[in-house]
Protein backbone atom coordinates (compact mmCIF):
# COMPACT_ATOMS: atom_id res chain seq x y z
CA UNK A 1 0.00 0.00 0.00
CA UNK A 2 1.26 3.50 -0.47
CA UNK A 3 0.06 6.93 1.20
CA UNK A 4 -2.93 8.99 -0.37
CA UNK A 5 -3.51 12.23 0.67
CA UNK A 6 -7.30 11.66 1.76
CA UNK A 7 -8.47 15.33 0.24
CA UNK A 8 -6.23 14.74 -3.01
CA UNK A 9 -7.94 11.56 -3.44
CA UNK A 10 -11.42 12.92 -1.92
CA UNK A 11 -13.54 11.96 -4.86
CA UNK A 12 -12.38 8.31 -3.94
CA UNK A 13 -13.46 7.92 -0.66
CA UNK A 14 -16.74 6.93 1.15
CA UNK A 15 -19.62 8.71 2.11
CA UNK A 16 -18.54 8.13 6.13
CA UNK A 17 -15.01 9.18 5.15
CA UNK A 18 -16.30 12.20 3.26
CA UNK A 19 -18.67 12.98 6.10
CA UNK A 20 -15.57 12.84 8.76
CA UNK A 21 -13.52 15.33 6.39
CA UNK A 22 -16.92 17.56 6.72
CA UNK A 23 -16.88 17.60 10.34
CA UNK A 24 -13.31 18.52 10.53
CA UNK A 25 -13.56 21.19 8.40
CA UNK A 26 -16.13 22.85 10.14
CA UNK A 27 -14.80 21.95 13.60
CA UNK A 28 -11.39 23.24 12.45
CA UNK A 29 -12.99 26.49 10.83
CA UNK A 30 -14.60 26.85 14.12
CA UNK A 31 -11.41 26.85 16.30
CA UNK A 32 -10.25 30.14 17.56
CA UNK A 33 -6.51 28.45 17.34
CA UNK A 34 -7.09 28.28 13.30
CA UNK A 35 -9.68 31.02 13.08
CA UNK A 36 -7.06 33.81 14.26
CA UNK A 37 -4.70 32.68 11.26
CA UNK A 38 -7.33 33.58 8.80
CA UNK A 39 -7.93 36.54 10.12
CA UNK A 40 -4.36 37.96 10.04
CA UNK A 41 -4.50 38.36 6.28
CA UNK A 42 -8.04 38.21 5.24
CA UNK A 43 -8.37 41.64 5.15
CA UNK A 44 -5.94 41.99 2.39
CA UNK A 45 -8.62 39.82 0.34
CA UNK A 46 -10.24 43.21 -0.41
CA UNK A 47 -9.03 45.83 -2.48
CA UNK A 48 -12.01 47.48 -2.94
CA UNK A 49 -15.50 47.58 -1.54
CA UNK A 50 -16.96 45.64 -4.96
CA UNK A 51 -13.57 43.02 -5.30
CA UNK A 52 -13.97 39.58 -6.43
CA UNK A 53 -12.46 37.32 -4.46
CA UNK A 54 -11.85 33.28 -5.52
CA UNK A 55 -11.02 30.68 -3.13
CA UNK A 56 -9.31 27.49 -4.41
CA UNK A 57 -9.65 24.05 -2.73
CA UNK A 58 -12.52 26.03 -0.68
CA UNK A 59 -13.65 22.45 0.82
CA UNK A 60 -17.07 23.36 2.89
CA UNK A 61 -16.95 26.90 2.26
CA UNK A 62 -15.65 27.91 5.58
CA UNK A 63 -13.03 30.25 4.72
CA UNK A 64 -14.84 31.55 1.56
CA UNK A 65 -18.04 32.30 4.23
CA UNK A 66 -15.91 33.62 6.89
CA UNK A 67 -14.36 36.73 4.19
CA UNK A 68 -18.41 37.07 3.17
CA UNK A 69 -19.07 37.54 6.93
CA UNK A 70 -16.77 40.50 7.61
CA UNK A 71 -17.49 44.23 7.77
CA UNK A 72 -14.74 45.10 5.36
CA UNK A 73 -15.72 42.83 2.55
CA UNK A 74 -18.80 43.90 0.51
CA UNK A 75 -18.09 41.93 -2.90
CA UNK A 76 -18.96 38.60 -3.76
CA UNK A 77 -16.87 35.80 -3.01
CA UNK A 78 -15.95 32.61 -4.85
CA UNK A 79 -15.54 29.13 -4.04
CA UNK A 80 -13.97 25.96 -6.46
CA UNK A 81 -13.59 22.34 -5.04
CA UNK A 82 -12.59 19.48 -6.80
CA UNK A 83 -15.26 17.59 -4.15
CA UNK A 84 -18.83 17.82 -5.12
CA UNK A 85 -20.17 16.36 -1.85
CA UNK A 86 -18.24 19.81 0.37
CA UNK A 87 -19.47 22.31 -2.47
CA UNK A 88 -23.49 20.76 -1.66
CA UNK A 89 -22.21 21.46 2.00
CA UNK A 90 -20.96 24.93 1.35
CA UNK A 91 -24.07 25.81 -0.13
CA UNK A 92 -25.95 24.17 2.44
CA UNK A 93 -24.16 26.30 4.85
CA UNK A 94 -24.14 29.46 3.37
CA UNK A 95 -27.58 29.17 3.12
CA UNK A 96 -28.35 28.76 6.45
CA UNK A 97 -26.27 31.48 7.15
CA UNK A 98 -27.99 33.78 4.95
CA UNK A 99 -25.41 35.06 2.74
CA UNK A 100 -26.08 32.93 -0.46
CA UNK A 101 -26.44 35.91 -2.31
CA UNK A 102 -22.83 37.06 -1.75
CA UNK A 103 -21.01 33.45 -2.41
CA UNK A 104 -20.63 31.24 -5.38
CA UNK A 105 -19.34 27.74 -4.92
CA UNK A 106 -18.69 25.66 -8.09
CA UNK A 107 -17.74 21.93 -7.90
CA UNK A 108 -13.87 22.63 -10.33
CA UNK A 109 -10.35 21.66 -10.23
CA UNK A 110 -8.06 23.79 -9.22
CA UNK A 111 -5.54 22.59 -12.24
CA UNK A 112 -7.68 23.84 -14.47
CA UNK A 113 -10.05 26.46 -13.54
CA UNK A 114 -12.86 26.95 -15.33
CA UNK A 115 -12.81 30.86 -15.03
CA UNK A 116 -11.57 33.57 -17.96
CA UNK A 117 -8.13 35.20 -16.68
CA UNK A 118 -7.93 38.38 -15.11
CA UNK A 119 -11.64 38.10 -13.38
CA UNK A 120 -10.27 38.38 -9.81
CA UNK A 121 -9.50 40.96 -7.85
CA UNK A 122 -7.57 38.70 -5.66
CA UNK A 123 -7.50 35.04 -4.97
CA UNK A 124 -6.10 32.27 -2.28
CA UNK A 125 -5.58 29.25 -1.38
CA UNK A 126 -5.96 27.88 2.44
CA UNK A 127 -4.33 24.74 3.13
CA UNK A 128 -5.08 23.57 -0.36
CA UNK A 129 -1.21 23.91 -1.98
CA UNK A 130 -0.27 20.63 0.81
CA UNK A 131 -2.63 18.43 -0.79
CA UNK A 132 -2.56 18.92 -4.59
CA UNK A 133 -1.31 16.77 -7.60
CA UNK A 134 0.78 19.43 -8.89
CA UNK A 135 1.52 22.81 -6.91
CA UNK A 136 3.15 24.82 -9.88
CA UNK A 137 0.21 24.29 -12.39
CA UNK A 138 -2.24 25.29 -9.24
CA UNK A 139 -0.20 28.35 -9.00
CA UNK A 140 -0.11 29.38 -12.64
CA UNK A 141 -3.66 29.24 -12.53
CA UNK A 142 -4.17 31.54 -9.94
CA UNK A 143 -1.56 33.82 -12.00
CA UNK A 144 -4.01 33.36 -14.80
CA UNK A 145 -7.16 34.56 -13.13
CA UNK A 146 -6.26 37.25 -11.16
CA UNK A 147 -6.09 40.65 -12.57
CA UNK A 148 -2.14 42.40 -12.73
CA UNK A 149 -1.80 44.05 -9.56
CA UNK A 150 -4.25 41.91 -7.79
CA UNK A 151 -3.33 39.46 -4.89
CA UNK A 152 -2.48 35.81 -4.78
CA UNK A 153 -2.68 34.52 -1.04
CA UNK A 154 -1.13 31.09 0.06
CA UNK A 155 -1.91 29.53 3.86
CA UNK A 156 -0.50 26.27 4.84
CA UNK A 157 1.44 24.17 7.07
CA UNK A 158 5.44 23.64 7.00
CA UNK A 159 4.19 19.98 7.46
CA UNK A 160 7.38 18.26 8.02
CA UNK A 161 7.36 20.32 11.43
CA UNK A 162 4.40 18.67 12.79
CA UNK A 163 4.85 16.72 15.85
CA UNK A 164 2.73 15.45 18.73
CA UNK A 165 4.97 14.61 22.01
CA UNK A 166 5.13 10.89 22.91
CA UNK A 167 7.46 9.22 25.41
CA UNK A 168 9.59 7.14 23.35
CA UNK A 169 11.16 9.73 20.97
CA UNK A 170 11.91 7.82 18.48
CA UNK A 171 8.84 5.91 17.95
CA UNK A 172 7.08 9.38 18.17
CA UNK A 173 8.86 10.89 15.50
CA UNK A 174 8.06 7.84 13.36
CA UNK A 175 4.52 8.47 14.09
CA UNK A 176 5.07 12.09 13.42
CA UNK A 177 6.62 11.02 10.10
CA UNK A 178 3.81 8.40 9.15
CA UNK A 179 0.97 11.15 10.09
CA UNK A 180 2.31 13.71 7.62
CA UNK A 181 2.76 11.36 5.00
CA UNK A 182 -0.44 9.88 5.26
CA UNK A 183 -1.84 13.11 5.23
CA UNK A 184 -0.39 15.53 2.98
CA UNK A 185 0.61 14.94 -0.82
CA UNK A 186 3.27 18.35 -0.32
CA UNK A 187 4.52 18.82 3.49
CA UNK A 188 7.29 20.86 2.68
CA UNK A 189 5.47 23.13 -0.47
CA UNK A 190 5.64 26.09 1.97
CA UNK A 191 9.51 25.97 1.97
CA UNK A 192 9.35 26.13 -2.22
CA UNK A 193 7.19 28.80 -2.76
CA UNK A 194 9.71 31.72 -2.43
CA UNK A 195 11.43 30.39 -5.24
CA UNK A 196 8.77 29.30 -7.50
CA UNK A 197 6.69 32.91 -6.84
CA UNK A 198 9.24 35.30 -9.06
CA UNK A 199 8.94 32.29 -11.93
CA UNK A 200 5.59 32.52 -12.03
CA UNK A 201 5.10 36.28 -12.13
CA UNK A 202 4.32 37.36 -8.63
CA UNK A 203 5.70 39.43 -6.01
CA UNK A 204 5.94 38.74 -2.71
CA UNK A 205 4.95 41.47 -0.91
CA UNK A 206 4.62 40.06 2.91
CA UNK A 207 4.97 37.05 4.77
CA UNK A 208 5.08 35.46 7.92
CA UNK A 209 5.20 32.16 10.32
CA UNK A 210 3.09 31.26 12.88
CA UNK A 211 3.84 28.36 15.22
CA UNK A 212 0.52 26.88 15.92
CA UNK A 213 1.14 24.74 19.71
CA UNK A 214 -1.13 23.32 21.93
CA UNK A 215 0.13 22.52 25.23
CA UNK A 216 -2.05 20.36 28.66
CA UNK A 217 -5.16 20.90 26.55
CA UNK A 218 -6.21 20.00 22.82
CA UNK A 219 -8.58 20.96 20.40
CA UNK A 220 -7.64 21.93 16.88
CA UNK A 221 -4.66 19.12 17.12
CA UNK A 222 -7.58 16.59 18.88
CA UNK A 223 -9.61 16.99 15.75
CA UNK A 224 -6.65 16.64 13.11
CA UNK A 225 -5.51 13.48 14.99
CA UNK A 226 -8.92 11.79 15.10
CA UNK A 227 -9.57 12.64 11.65
CA UNK A 228 -6.23 12.01 10.13
CA UNK A 229 -4.61 8.92 11.94
CA UNK A 230 -6.57 5.89 10.40
CA UNK A 231 -5.21 6.80 7.68
CA UNK A 232 -1.56 5.86 8.79
CA UNK A 233 -3.21 2.26 8.81
CA UNK A 234 -4.79 2.33 5.43
CA UNK A 235 -1.40 4.01 4.14
CA UNK A 236 0.27 0.33 5.64
CA UNK A 237 2.92 2.69 7.40
CA UNK A 238 2.23 1.08 11.30
CA UNK A 239 -0.17 -1.64 12.49
CA UNK A 240 -3.31 -0.76 13.79
CA UNK A 241 -2.01 -1.89 17.09
CA UNK A 242 0.46 0.45 16.98
CA UNK A 243 -1.34 3.54 15.95
CA UNK A 244 -4.28 2.68 18.52
CA UNK A 245 -1.19 2.37 21.36
CA UNK A 246 -0.38 5.75 20.02
CA UNK A 247 -3.52 7.29 19.64
CA UNK A 248 -4.62 6.51 23.61
CA UNK A 249 -1.28 7.77 24.98
CA UNK A 250 -2.91 11.38 22.90
CA UNK A 251 -6.25 11.07 24.43
CA UNK A 252 -5.20 10.27 27.62
CA UNK A 253 -2.68 12.84 27.36
CA UNK A 254 -5.53 15.31 26.39
CA UNK A 255 -7.33 14.52 29.42
CA UNK A 256 -4.88 14.82 32.05
CA UNK A 257 -3.37 17.85 31.03
CA UNK A 258 -0.22 16.71 29.96
CA UNK A 259 -0.46 16.99 26.08
CA UNK A 260 1.76 18.65 23.23
CA UNK A 261 1.83 19.18 19.94
CA UNK A 262 2.83 21.81 17.70
CA UNK A 263 3.31 22.82 13.72
CA UNK A 264 4.07 25.52 11.85
CA UNK A 265 2.25 27.99 9.87
CA UNK A 266 2.99 30.06 7.02
CA UNK A 267 1.58 32.82 5.22
CA UNK A 268 2.47 34.70 1.76
CA UNK A 269 1.47 37.44 -0.14
CA UNK A 270 1.95 37.85 -3.53
CA UNK A 271 1.10 40.40 -6.37
CA UNK A 272 0.45 39.73 -9.72
CA UNK A 273 3.34 41.91 -11.93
Amino acid sequence: MVARDPHRFVNELDDAAIARLIARLESRAKDLVFTKLFDKYAAHLSPHPSAQVLELGCGTGAMTRFLAHRDDFSGKAFGVDQSASFIDAARRFAETENIGERVDFRVGDAHSLDFPAETFDAVFAHTLISHVTDPTTVLREMVRVVRPGGIVAIFDGDYASMTYAFPDHEFGHRMDAALVTASFNNPRIMRDLPRLMPELGLTLQAAWGDAVSEIGTASYFRSFVETYAPYIVKAGLFSAEAVGLWLTAQRQSMEDGTFFASCNYYTYLACRT
